[in-house]
């Protein structure tokens, strides 16, 4: 635990200090963000690209976390006064109360990331992906050596360049903790002393005791913090998706809230967006918030400024782009669809496609790739029927919440309610998300977000809409209290009964397994003894003994397919 403390407060110091030089950069000296976490955000999205575009020329270890520093470094010499004024402003508008409030929330957050269940495929290709960028960075057709290697995620690169691994100690995995360490704060956000007297106080009619859109999203990210409390041990992509976008929908519905008319935060927020992608493909149908802010600009004519954005978008995904293509031949592994190259280390489009439909079909809760084929029609209920009872009630609000939105989007048409437009947008978003995900690979860790968000912003704006009529109780504050002190007290139980001290200094470390040596060109390599997993310390190894696939004598040349040897 005081490992991951120390490197939270490393974090914190280098997010925080890029997000500020990127806001200020970007948004220019006069915009600033309302809320101190959105900086962490914004340079934990810089960071992530910078650690993306350095594993393709050198391994991610001393030298990137050097270059780090010099920028932080820089920033701070140049902008002295900006960040002065972030300083002293948090320390006038923080209290005593909210001071200890994030101190346990850290303290908390630090606890459950050093300890808690690895999970699977972090032994099965997590920890081996992250190994290879501490210390290669990039080697060109590393698919070929496991499939599983080409699957590529900025994720792997951020979590690599905060490992510490370089230091000769265990390499820590601490970056899905500090997610959820940030997104905690942004649900602390919404409890306030104002908001709390107007809940106590409900007959004044104070706008500060009603529910907002925004709440309802906050409850939902509660929700999933307190499910993966005990898992965020692990670098796992899709921990990181779903963070990021439990962040920029509640960002989303905050500014739509306060009617915010600048094009610039939703810009800023779309560019997270492409973050999302880089991290995990499930999440890629977000960028349909990008539909927003264009308009605006388009409307402004900031032809300037869409070229800016544009940019920043292109430069975001480039590094993630590029990356696929060395670790695998194709722009996007392992979809075949498009083919733009013909390198000797190109995994072969038969080994690519077999993957992408395994995926798809694990993903339905399947083993057998045969069934790949299968009509929804067949394959979907057996799938729902998998599901624990909370995910079966979110699936049938999901499938209800359709009819709601299409009820919605007729009567906004029919009573031109523009006012309804940009509640319209984020939820045919999250309603694009969720099929796209329901329809393709739809297992509840790569997507969870989008099955429980969709019904929840559904529903919550209809009980919006008819609370005035029927909540003189307030049965939305009574709900929320109930299940909280549920959720809560089951939550306690849980960590109290696997509460343990073993991990007080450092980190777990990553699952490690028996494994069998090999010699290749003079490296020894790795496969398991039993099982397909390995871990982090047998390092390079794969689930099967591979064949000589080197394309030169020396790792750094990479591996080329079979079929090339």
């Amino acid at each position: 635990m005081l490992s991951v403390i120390f490197i939270w407060l490393y974090m914190l110091l280098t997010c925080y200090v890029v997000g500020v030089s990127c806001i200020r950069v970007i948004g220019g000296k006069n915009f600033t963000c309302r809320h101190e976490v959105s900086y962490l955000y914004a340079g934990l999205g810089a960071i992530t690209v910078y650690a993306q575009f350095f594993s393709i020329f050198r391994k991610v270890g001393l030298a990137a976390n050097v270059v780090v520093l010099l920028v932080c470094g820089l920033c701070i010499v140049f902008l002295k006064n900006e960040l002065l004024y972030h300083m002293h402003n948090f320390r006038l508008t923080i209290t005593p109360v909210k001071a200890a409030a994030i101190l346990v929330l850290f303290l908390v957050f630090a606890y459950g990331t050093s300890t808690g269940v690895i999970h699977y495929d972090t032994g099965l290709y997590h920890a081996q992906s992250i190994r290879w960028i501490e210390e290669y960075g990039i080697v060109p057709g590393l698919g070929n050596l496991h499939s599983r290697l080409a699957y590529n995620s900025a994720a792997f690169c951020l979590s690599a360049l905060y490992s510490m691994a370089f230091l000769g100690g265990q390499s820590y995995h601490c970056c899905a903790g500090f997610l959820a360490f940030g997104l905690a704060l942004v649900c602390m956000e919404g409890i306030t002393k104002e908001r709390i007297k107007g809940f106590c106080a409900p007959r004044t009619g104070s706008p500060l005791s009603k529910p907002r859109l925004s709440d309802f999203a906050r409850l939902t990210a509660v929700y999933y913090l307190l499910m993966i409390f005990d898992e965020m041990v692990s670098p796992a992509s899709d921990y990181f998706m779903v963070l990021l976008v439990f962040f920029i929908v509640i960002r989303w519905l905050e500014l739509i809230e306060r009617k915010e008319s600048a094009y610039l935060p939703y810009a800023l927020l779309c560019v997270l967006g492409v973050s999302v992608v880089t991290v995990k493909l499930s999440g890629a149908l977000i960028l349909l918030l990008t539909l927003k802010p264009a308009v605006m600009m388009i409307k402004e004519k900031r032809g300037k400024e869409i070229v800016k954005f544009l940019v920043l978008g292109v430069l975001t995904i480039l590094p993630f782009l590029v990356r696929n293509v060395i670790l695998s031949g194709w722009l996007v592994y392992p979809f075949t669809s498009v083919d733009l190259f013909s390198f000797t280390f190109k995994i072969p489009k038969g080994m690519a496609d077999y993957d992408a439909r395994e995926i798809q079909v694990w993903g339905r809760g399947f083993s057998d790739v045969e069934r790949y084929g299968e009509a929804p029609c067949k394959w979907l209920p057996e799938w729902a029927a998998g599901l624990d009872g909370s995910n079966k009630v979110f699936l049938m609000l999901a499938l209800v919440g359709i009819l709601l939105f299409t009820g919605y989007l007729l009567y906004a048409i029919i009573k031109k309610k523009k006012d309804m437009a940009d509640f319209l947008h984020v939820g045919g978003t999250l309603l694009a998300c969720f099929l796209f995900w329901l329809l393709s690979a739809p297992l509840i860790r790569y997507g969870c977000v989008f099955l429980w968000m969709f019904p929840v912003m559904m529903w919550g704006y209809l009980y919006l809409k008819i609370s005035p009529h029927i909540d003189r109780f307030k049965i939305y504050f009574i709900v929320v209290m109930l299940f909280g002190i549920y959720k809560l007290a089951a939550f306690g139980m849980e960590v109290y009964e696997g509460a343990t001290a073993a991990y007080l200094v450092s980190q777990k470390d990553y699952e490690n397994f028996d494994t069998v040596a090999y010699e290749l060109h003079g490296y020894t390599f790795y496969y398991p003894k039993e099982g397909d997993r390995v871990g982090y310390q047998d390092f390079p190894s794969a689930p099967v003994k591979a064949e000589d696939i080197f394309s030169g004598d020396k790792i750094e040349e990479g591996f080329k397919d079979v079929i090339h040897q």
